[in-house]
């Protein structure tokens, strides 16, 4: 079942009175959007993401939309929600069977959440996310004044996400009109919509106070914080370049291994693999596998992290010592940085690299062998 997925973005949030698309500002240290893009692409079932963008951000996408571990296409948005959704619809995949359309101003959905809409639409065609009104319900008849009590337990607001088969989708989005949402065009074309119970603290940003409580509620769920440490040895011999940090360093010997051998790489692999709690670089790219020879462990680190990420991790910081008698490399401990950073999708500064002798004792000592230890923090929920 491929499962695709669309975020409504199109808009400029008037209503928070920010001065500026309400999908950028800050919650909890990163944007709006960026929270709403980041639980879509964690969740195990969504294989691809288009995201819905006022003019202006689409021409220039912000950075955290670009070099995502699974497909991310931005389109532009139209004047109303449906043309935004319909803009999206048209680069979703031919392949695709399920479609989740999430409101990129509802940053705090859950993975359960997610998970049960999708159940829902793969067995009904059409579900939407809703609460069950807890208040006394009125309808006003427009000159403020009651027409009539409506029974509560018939009442629920919806929210997102709403998913659909593709087919579904289609003809609700053929259907024509206005409506605030893609559950009533499909009702409208005649087709039924399961809800699914939703969430209290999936609350859409519309107001100032809504950010507030979103602000409340990132502050008082407690991140989830996650320490590895990785090693790495080999062997210097001759005939081989020096790979370390992805940075190739004038020397007369290299280090001897399947791969380039850059033992700061595979040292930090091993960290955030093994933070995660999910195994380590000899389970993933093993020895014993030809497409790794002579892989660059950059690539290979990148590759890795997208594992942890997909577990939905953020890198907080990683700190990596070199131990080797000769040469020199505080020379390039900053290009080593930044490819580390590049790899892991995070700032330089999050990153650090130093190096030491081992005082002549032992083999790293006596120049015949490098080693490299790396500490990682990742987090998430952060």
């Amino acid at each position: 079942m491929h499962v695709s997925a669309i975020i409504a973005a199109g808009g400029r949030g008037a209503r928070l009175g920010a001065g500026r698309p309400k999908q950028l500002l800050l919650l909890g240290g990163l944007p709006i959007l960026q929270r709403s893009v980041d639980a879509l692409l964690a969740h195990a079932q969504i294989r691809d993401l288009v995201v819905a963008l006022p003019p202006e951000l689409a021409a220039a996408p912000p950075g955290y939309l670009l070099g995502r571990e699974k497909p991310l296409v931005v389109v532009e948005g139209g004047d109303r929600r449906q043309d935004s959704v319909a803009n999206a619809f048209a680069r979703v995949p031919a392949q695709a069977d399920v479609v989740v359309i999430h409101d990129a101003a509802r940053p705090l959905v859950s993975a359960d959440l997610i998970d049960r809409t999708i159940a829902a639409a793969i067995a009904d065609g059409a579900a939407v996310a809703a609460v069950r009104a807890t208040d006394t319900v009125k309808r006003s008849d427009g000159a403020g004044r009651v027409a009539e009590t409506l029974p509560r337990e018939q009442v629920y607001l919806a929210q997102t996400p709403q998913a659909f088969r593709v087919a579904v989708l289609r003809d609700a989005l053929a259907s024509g009109g206005d409506a605030t949402d893609e559950a009533a065009l499909a009702e409208r074309a005649g087709h039924p919509v399961r809800l699914v119970e939703g969430e209290a603290a999936n609350l859409k940003i519309t107001t100032p106070e809504d950010l507030r409580a979103a602000e409340r509620a990132v502050a008082g769920a407690a991140p989830s914080i996650r320490i590895g440490q990785g090693y790495d040895l080999h062997r210097l011999v001759a005939g081989r370049a020096l790979v370390l940090g992805g940075v190739t360093i004038p020397f007369d010997l290299g280090l001897a291994g399947h791969s380039d051998a850059d033992i700061v790489c595979h040292a930090v692999t091993d960290a955030v693999l093994g933070a995660a709690g999910l195994g380590d670089i000899g389970r993933h790219f093993p020895d014993s596998d030809p497409r790794w020879k002579g892989a660059d462990s950059v690539a290979l680190l990148a590759a890795g992290w997208a594992i942890v990420r997909e577990a939905g991790y953020m890198v907080i910081n990683v700190d990596v010592t070199v131990i080797a008698e000769r040469p020199k490399l505080a020379p390039y401990a900053d290009a080593m940085r930044a490819h580390l950073a590049g790899a892991l999708g995070c700032a330089v500064t999050q990153v650090s690299v130093k190096a030491k002798t081992n005082e002549g004792v032992e083999s790293m000592g006596t120049g015949q062998s490098m080693a490299a230890h790396a500490v990682a923090l990742i987090a998430r929920g952060a």
